[in-house]
């Protein structure tokens, strides 16, 4: 049995150890709120420029954009994957890894080649280590999304789908569900594709004013800002969230620890003084 001494040690370990993870459970809550106001403010723009970036792959324009024409075959895709900078936030990062995986599984069973960007340290970690072909990255984001420092690294998949490199291309992220609850989800980019809430097929139309190129090419490169902001600003809502939820059942688990150390050194503290009395009472008797 341990002495007395090495058990508070321990137990003041462990109560440094619950102060830090009280205090990044405090900021994470405080991040979190933030968060989620950000990614709830981006989301109905993001949902309607995508529904009316879908609605003109179903149309009949003068002008047909690259990014709305439906390739007969994936030979290679694009994939971009978005994880956190950081750690401590639960199993967020190794569920969306492992969906990536997944699906890297099934276009290598179908003879697809991926070619990968990472937005985040971790997943750019991942993707290094278990040798995928990663042709561009971003990482130290901070706590908000810029749009600028995003579309650099997405731009590398972008041209490429434009010379025909790529035939397609996906973003994987986690979608905020709730506090407790966040969802990995495979989202396809390009080539843009009707909504799948529209039960019949509709012919879109539209009027464009100056012309159509210049409007089809600034609206679709406003999609492809949001898609991409709201994702990012959906997994860092993500973070936040499981890094409280993480750093809380830590704070609970050290806090029975610390309960169960105390118990054992009051018996260990109990037994060290039953021993000297019996060995006082055992001197004074042969006395």
């Amino acid at each position: 049995m341990a002495s007395g001494k090495e058990i508070r040690t321990k137990i003041k370990s462990v109560e440094n150890t619950r102060k830090i993870t009280r205090a990044m459970e405090m900021v994470a809550a405080a991040k979190m709120r933030k968060a989620q106001e950000r990614m709830r403010a981006a989301r109905p723009y993001a949902e309607k420029i995508g529904n009316v970036a879908a609605h003109l792959s179903q149309a009949n324009p003068e002008y047909k954009h690259p990014f709305v024409t439906q390739r007969d075959q994936d030979k290679r895709v694009g994939l971009i994957v978005v994880t956190t900078d950081k750690g401590l936030c639960g199993g967020l990062n190794t569920n969306v890894l492992r969906l990536v995986v997944n699906q890297m599984k099934k276009w290598d069973a179908a003879n697809v080649s991926v070619d990968l960007t990472a937005i985040g340290n971790k997943g750019l970690g991942f993707l290094q280590r278990s040798g995928g072909n990663v042709v561009s990255h971003v990482v130290a984001l901070g706590d908000t999304p810029h749009i600028e420092r995003l579309i650099g690294p997405v731009k590398v998949m972008l041209d490429a789908y434009m010379e025909g490199k790529i035939d397609a291309l996906h973003i994987v992220y986690n979608r905020f569900v709730n506090t407790m609850k966040q969802e990995p989800m495979v989202q396809q980019v390009l080539p843009l594709s009707a909504p799948k809430d529209d039960k019949p097929v509709h012919h879109w139309d539209y009027i464009y004013e100056p012309e159509a190129k210049s409007v089809v090419d600034a609206l679709l490169t406003r999609y492809i800002e949001a898609l991409i902001y709201q994702a990012v600003a959906e997994n860092m809502a993500c973070e936040q969230s499981a890094r409280m939820v993480a750093m809380k059942a830590a704070s609970d688990n050290a806090k029975n620890v610390i309960g169960e150390l105390k118990l054992v050194y009051n018996k260990t503290r109990q037994a060290a003084i039953t021993k000297e009395l019996s060995e006082i009472v055992a001197g004074a008797a042969a006395v």
